[in-house]
């Protein structure tokens, strides 16, 4: 991919909303583009876990964990699902975890932070709603667009 944020907003402006600065690179692709599915889900990445173990389809998925740093919501297991299944990457407000095993994967990974710590397993969340945090509402079928420079979320798809 060859798209550079920076550009798109110079071109799209008003037309799209751009995250604020608060989160890390730690998957394979720094950049990385697509459709948004959506789960929200706080210390419990059952149904992260669910969702990625489906076609991707070269979608992103766009993670409310409440912000948390108290646990990961997503390692090397479930990334590795992600990619079997055609997903292009996720965005992650929350924690990651086997950080040097996700930097080798073919897949954006987009989170605030690292932490060995696992999460619970009750099978709560919910999925395809309209989420918000780090200044942005990220709807389900939106488009996202992250790089280096930052990440930028579109009603329509951009040009690239």
């Amino acid at each position: 991919m060859t798209f550079k944020t920076a550009d798109l907003f110079d071109d799209s402006g008003d037309r799209v909303r751009v995250c604020d600065p608060i989160f890390r690179d730690f998957g394979g692709h720094a950049r990385f583009c697509g459709p948004i599915a959506t789960v929200k889900c706080f210390e419990d990445n059952s149904l992260v876990k669910a969702v990625l173990g489906e076609p991707g389809e070269g979608r992103v998925l766009v993670v409310d964990a409440g912000g948390s740093l108290r646990c990961a919501m997503l390692g090397d297991l479930i990334a590795a699902s992600a990619v079997e299944h055609g997903w292009r990457g996720v965005l992650l407000f929350g924690c990651v975890r086997d950080t040097v095993e996700l930097v080798g994967m073919a897949l954006g990974v987009k989170a605030l932070a690292a932490n060995p710590r696992k999460s619970e397993k009750r099978g709560e969340g919910q999925r395809d709603i309209p989420v918000s945090f780090a200044g942005v509402c990220f709807r389900p079928g939106d488009h996202i667009y992250c790089d280096e420079d930052g990440i930028l979320v579109s009603v329509e798809a951009l040009e690239v």
